[in-house]
């Protein structure tokens, strides 16, 4: 059986199918980092638990739906630029070309 996909198909590595791996190495960056602040900091194993979930949660439910299937890496850039130069997404039509 032979499949045909058009020209301008990306195919994308991912895991499982779901989640990318440049994705999946931010999580697992960040769960590393929020793992080892939390038992720094908390004694006790409920607060633990409930901040560690606080704060890995919300990322990893960013990965698996994700924004239009863009990558996570590329969203927070794009936030990042955002929030830093407000007026980079401005844009001007240039009307010299169509005449």
């Amino acid at each position: 059986m032979k499949f045909i996909f058009p020209q301008n198909y990306h195919f994308k590595n991912k895991i499982l199918g779901i989640i990318d791996y440049q994705t999946a190495l931010v999580n697992v960056i960040w769960y590393g980092i929020i793992f080892l602040l939390v038992n720094l900091l908390f004694d006790s194993i409920n607060i633990k638990v409930f901040v560690f979930i606080s704060f890995c949660f919300p990322l990893l439910l960013f990965s698996f739906a994700g924004f239009h299937g863009e990558n996570i890496i590329y969203v927070f850039k794009y936030l990042f630029k955002f929030i830093f130069r407000q007026k980079l997404f401005f844009y001007n039509k240039n009307y010299k070309n169509l005449t």
